[in-house]
Parts: C-alpha cells; structure tokens; sequence
C-alpha cells in the first residue's frame, strides 16, 4: 500500500476492574484482562509493540517488565523481551489508609502470556488448552503508596507463589525455598496497577 510496510492482524482485548469500598479506610479491588492478537495475510508474526507482555508493575508483579513467558519458557539471558500473542491477568487487591497521605496494599496477581505458533526457541510458548491452566504464574507481595491527590506513586515488591518456568518442585513453587536474587520482583510506579 503506497509502498509503505505494514502488518496484517487482529487483535481484541477484554479489560474487568472493580473496587468493592468497604469503609472508609479499606476497599478490595479486583482486575481481570484477556488479550489475543492474531496475525495474517502479510505477516506470520505481529509487530513488536502489539504484542503482550507479562510481569511488571501493572501485570504479574512477582515478575520484572516482559520477563515472565510465553507459556512455560523460561527465558534466557540474552536479553530478548519475552512476548505472546495471547494474555491472561488477573489481581486481587486489599487497599488501605495507613497514615497521612500513605495507603497499603496487600495483592495476588495470577497470569501469563502464550504464543499461538509453536516456535522452536520458545519450547513451551504455544498456547494448548490441554496445558495453559498448568502455566498459570502467581505472586503475592505489598504495595506502600503516596497519594498526593492529583496523583499516587506507588511502590510493590512482589514475590513468585507459582513459577511456570520450572519443573523440580523446589523451583516451581518459589514459596517454598525463595531465592531473594530470582524470585522477588521490585517495582516504582504512578498511579494504580488498574
């Protein structure tokens, strides 16, 4: 098309978020997101910047930015963000006042992302309905966040519950035997995760 490159896909994306305000001190906040994009005609494989990502201050926080999945792969250190073409997210929130203008938060966030193709350097990426439940990432952590009216700086640190990139038990399930340098995740952030 008037000889400019472009990419041939569709993409739908699903969004949920409700705050339950049990009082005046505390709420309960959930999130739930599904995303999938499938490319075709000219393209085998979507853009870069329309592809999911998981892991980071606004999906599974147990996780750094674009390091968790696809599926079960469990990455490498090339430095190569890991990406999908499909996303499932979901959190649960407890929000409170502490003091001033401090507020805390206690969260589970459960999610990760697939591929649609089978690609041999991302063995175990490909979305299967047989499997997708197994790959299913969870964290849990705590939140302190400054609300300053116009706006909220937050800080999470999040912890792996369930880490889909690993087999051995010891791994899979961080909760377990931690390791402080790969299963907690530190993140600073404006405003809410949703």
């Amino acid at each position: 098309m008037l000889n400019i490159p472009f990419a041939q896909y569709l993409k739908g994306d699903f969004d949920f978020a409700k705050n339950l305000v049990i009082d005046n001190r505390n709420s309960l906040a959930f999130h739930f997101g599904a995303g999938i994009a499938i490319p075709y005609g000219n393209a085998t494989m979507l853009p870069f910047e329309k592809r999911y990502f998981s892991g980071g201050a606004n999906s599974v926080r147990g996780w750094s930015v674009r390091d968790l999945g696809p599926g079960s792969f469990p990455g490498d250190n090339n430095f190569m963000n890991q990406s999908g073409d499909i996303k499932l997210d979901a959190s649960i929130e407890y929000r409170t006042r502490l003091f001033w203008k401090f507020r805390g938060a206690l969260f589970v966030d459960a999610g990760n992302i697939w591929t649609i193709r089978d690609y041999k350097d991302q063995p175990g990426g490909q979305f299967k309905f047989d499997k997708f439940y197994k790959q299913i990432a969870v964290a849990y952590g705590l939140g302190l966040r400054l609300d300053l009216d116009f706006f909220v700086l937050r800080f999470d640190g999040g912890m792996k519950a369930i880490n889909p990139a690993y087999e051995k038990k010891k791994d899979r399930y961080p909760i377990i035997h931690p390791k402080f340098s790969r299963d907690f995740a530190f993140h600073f952030a404006v405003g809410y995760p949703f």
